[in-house]
């Protein structure tokens, strides 16, 4: 853990130098892959598999201060936890100093455990279980996100339209029954008033923005609906703050302070748009690859996506799109955080934290 201390001093200059070198890397796991990665604030979070002792969340600060989640019982569902059973999702709020991440597994039932640990006070805590049956009647998850003091999840709720038709060989016909957005504040879960089922969530400066479940694609799959808004609600109240209004199918988002982006997708044409937040009013947009990934990053001035391993951005004001880094392997839980553009890769079976500085218009 010595690398990360050293690797403080690098992200103080990355953060904060006016110039930035090339892409650094400030940690390298010895025993493995790393298959999940969040940053916020001072903080940067990872989820490494196990290899001989526990799966982990890592949490180290720029202050070099770090902590292992969770605390280790007998009652801990992550320690032993089948990682190569599917996605792990992992979300750090730096202002509440706790950590949210999603167990996976396969099976006639999908199940998504959500937990989570504070820094201070690492016990596992189990916020829910989001199960599906293969025929996909149940909950799904719609993502994960945190920022500040916000930790929030989605879940949709799909039903049979007939239960009982469907188990006397009749249609199985689903439909969107619920969901919501729950918030995560110490030990409890609370639903977000008014923010309905959601495919994908986001959150920034105490509010969040969610791409409402409107269709069910195979198996029961929750999809966003074209042209559907895109809700932006305060955090912890849930009042309304804004509707945006994409110009296709929104298919990813990312959410800072004054900056929504998102990607659409209409017919043959993809893009990356960008609107306010406050009042829903749009600010821009340019044409992307349709293989541009539906990950996001975004802050006031930069809208981040990637196309394979190449990352670019676009500068909020002018448009202008600039390539940034080429990853060695495929960029995880790409994020920027002010300057910081920061993401995880495995490279030969071994994880590393890689970061770099994004600089102006260039």
């Amino acid at each position: 853990m010595r690398t990360l201390l050293a690797a403080a001093g690098i992200l103080s200059a990355i953060a904060s130098g006016p110039t930035g070198p090339g892409a650094q890397t400030l940690y390298r796991n010895p025993s493995g892959p790393i298959t999940a990665f969040a940053q916020d604030g001072s903080l940067l979070a990872w989820f490494s598999p196990a290899t001989h002792h526990c799966n982990a969340v890592h949490v180290v600060s720029l202050t070099g201060a770090r902590a292992t989640l969770p605390k280790l019982s007998s009652s801990n569902v992550t320690c032993r936890w089948n990682a190569a059973a599917g996605q792990t999702r992992l979300a750090v709020a730096s202002g509440a100093g706790a950590a949210l991440w999603t167990l996976h597994e396969l099976g006639q039932v999908a199940l998504d455990y959500v937990v989570g640990a504070d820094v201070a006070q690492p016990r596992e805590r189990r916020f829910s279980q989001v199960a599906h049956t293969s025929g996909g009647a149940g909950l799904w998850l719609g993502g994960i996100a945190g920022d500040g003091s916000t930790l929030v999840y989605a879940v949709t709720d799909v039903a049979y339209v007939d239960q009982v038709a469907c188990l006397s060989g009749g249609p199985c016909e689903l439909r969107i029954v619920g969901g919501a957005v729950h918030r995560i504040v110490g030990r409890s879960d609370a639903v977000v008033p008014g923010a309905g089922p959601a495919v994908a969530v986001a959150a920034a400066a105490g509010r969040i923005a969610f791409v409402p479940a409107r269709a069910l694609g195979p198996h029961g799959l929750p999809l966003p609906s074209p042209n559907a808004p895109v809700e932006v609600r305060d955090a912890r109240t849930g009042s309304f703050v804004a509707d945006v209004q994409p110009q296709g199918t929104p298919v990813g988002l990312a959410l800072a302070p004054h900056v929504l982006a998102l990607l659409e997708r209409d017919g043959p044409t993809t893009r990356v748009a960008w609107y306010s937040p406050l009042d829903g009013a749009p600010l821009g947009g340019v044409r992307v690859p349709p293989r541009t990934s539906a990950h996001l990053a975004a802050s006031d001035r930069l809208v981040v996506y990637r196309v394979g391993r190449a990352v670019y951005g676009i500068d909020v004001a002018t448009g202008r799109v600039r390539k940034l880094v080429e990853t060695a392997a495929a960029p995880i839980g790409l994020s920027l955080e002010g300057s910081r553009l920061a993401w995880a890769e495995n490279i030969r079976g071994r994880g590393r934290i890689r970061a770099l500085l994004v600089t102006g218009p260039g």
